[in-house]
């Protein structure tokens, strides 16, 4: 059956919109038989991803291993990003994706800055390009920034020859996908195009390991018989390794909506957690056995309710901001200001982690020497994109502080650069931002745990890496000024032992050093 469709559809003069889709998912579901009888007379399937990122590389290095008969190829207008995915140092960190590239690159996975021709051959377009948020005009602040993926729309319908599947990857407003499509339908030149939305879940530090078993793959497109087609054809994409009762299809409007939902529903966890941790100081109570006992409850369980000095990443803040904005637009004031509340949180954990620290040092950290173990918004990654770190330590400098920063993956021209910069400049592409950007001068990045330490007043730890759960206290404690204060924003060390040694310890939402309760929590 599968053959005589094949021929009908192949041998045709021209493919009509259901016919094209029909070829491309027979294309994606012959693949998985052997080379014999028909086969050998239809092309492999390609892929292009429009962006080289945090999204694009790692899905696109995973769909290309887990389906070696589908070409993927990546590309990005940045020849040094580019350049990078080709060598043996690749632009981003994260655990086992170097085995990944390694295995397909030059196989089936390729990188390249030759945009229109490889988005001329796909079948399928993966855009997976920044969607800032706006820094000026209206919606400054909150609404993202579409500039980069009109562009994308319009270089995609100047170059295609063929019918397409569009795919959003990034992360976008609802709605977006009509405006690609009026892009895509003005410009078409007879060539069919269907928009879906598959929006990443992925958690960095564990993206390779996401993708490999995702709790759920969710297609989006039209309630057309060709919308639903092109939704069958990624499907079968993913159908290489995932199961199918893990590949969820919607429409369009609820697919981009699940993901601003989905981080939004994160960070409001985090931020819950985050205000018990305060009013935890302020009793006596232990978050951490407060979290333990809540997370029990099966209607809540227990991820994410861990308390720290607050949530980073390229996701959360814009996504809720992004969120905020399109509720304000379609009326709802009430809802858009709930949502606003969790970015206050967070903001308001950044504050009292500094108040802390500034108050704790008889009300002035001015000239002194305070290491920052962390700067990386989680552990496993190099990413800075809105991690706490940066707000710490401009709060600390506001205050003449002098820190010393080590983090093993962060670079220091990032973490420079990360001071430097104004608030949502570091979403847009590198091309965009200051060439050289100022120094902080009061600011010394080092490669070494202990070296950061020497001769501080104070240690600040603001990423959980699993080395700093096991550093020589003993050794840190003797080279420290005294006496030698501990601010652990991550709740990763162990606060008694600690105090054992000499330091005066603060963990967020455990009960307060004997130091501390007699100190002001807001300088």
């Amino acid at each position: 059956m599968k053959k005589r469709r094949m021929a009908v559809y192949y041998t045709g003069s021209g493919f009509n919109e259901s016919g094209f889709f029909f070829l491309l998912r027979d294309r994606i579901l012959n693949n998985n038989f052997n080379n014999k009888g028909h086969i050998d007379q239809v092309k492999m399937v390609k892929i292009c991803c429009l962006g080289a990122g945090y999204v694009g590389g790692p899905t696109m290095a995973v769909i290309a291993l887990k389906c070696p008969s589908i070409e993927v190829v990546v590309v990005d207008i940045s020849q040094p990003r580019i350049a990078a995915w080709n060598s043996d140092t690749l632009p981003i960190y994260e655990p086992g994706l170097d085995e990944v590239v390694k295995e397909c690159r030059g196989r089936n996975l390729f990188f390249s800055t030759d945009l229109e021709k490889h988005v001329s051959e796909a079948d399928i377009i993966f855009v997976s390009v920044n969607t800032p948020t706006k820094t000026r005009g209206l919606g400054a602040g909150k609404a993202a920034d579409l500039t980069y993926w009109e562009s994308a729309a319009r270089m995609i319908a100047d170059v295609s020859k063929s019918d397409k599947i569009v795919v959003e990857k990034s992360t976008v407003p609802v709605k977006t996908a009509e405006a690609i499509e009026k892009i895509l339908m003005h410009n078409s030149k007879g060539i069919n195009f269907q928009i879906l939305s598959n929006p990443e879940f992925l958690a960095e530090g564990t993206a390779i390991k996401d993708l490999f078993n995702p709790d759920r793959v969710l297609i989006g497109g039209r309630e057309t018989p060709a919308g639903q087609k092109a939704i069958q054809a990624l499907s079968d994409v993913y159908a290489h390794w995932v199961p199918q009762d893990r590949i969820i299809a919607t429409n369009l409007w609820s697919a981009e909506l699940s993901k601003l939902a989905a981080n939004a529903f994160l960070a409001q966890r985090i931020s819950s957690v985050n205000a018990m941790s305060a009013l935890c100081e302020a009793t006596g109570a232990d978050v951490a056995e407060v979290a333990h006992a809540v997370g029990k409850d099966t209607r809540i369980g227990p991820k994410f309710l861990n308390a720290s000095v607050g949530f980073g990443g390229s996701c959360f803040q814009k996504d809720i901001l992004n969120l905020v904005y399109i509720c304000e637009c379609n009326g709802l004031p009430e809802v858009a200001n709930y949502w606003k509340q969790v970015i206050k949180i967070n903001d308001y954990q950044k504050n009292r982690f500094v108040n802390r620290v500034v108050s704790s040092m008889f009300n002035t950290v001015s000239g002194k020497k305070i290491a920052i173990l962390g700067f990386a918004f989680k552990k496993d990654t190099g990413d800075t994109r809105e991690t706490p770190a940066i707000d710490v330590c401009k709060g600390l400098l506001g205050d003449k502080a002098k820190i010393s920063i080590y983090d093993p993956q962060v670079t220091e021209d990032q973490i420079q650069r990360d001071l430097s910069l104004n608030k949502f400049e570091w979403d847009h592409p590198v091309h965009l931002q200051p060439m050289s950007p100022t120094t902080v001068k009061q600011a010394s990045v080092v490669w070494d745990a202990y070296s950061a330490t020497k001769d501080a007043h104070g240690i600040c730890i603001l990423t959980e890496w699993d080395e700093f759960r096991n550093l020589d206290f003993q050794k840190i404690f003797d080279n420290m000024q005294k006496p030698a204060f501990v601010f652990d924003g991550r709740n990763i060390v162990d606060a008694e032992k600690l105090r054992e040694i000499g330091f005066i310890v603060y963990s967020i939402g455990k009960p307060l050093d004997s130091w501390l309760k007699d100190m002001p929590a807001v300088a």
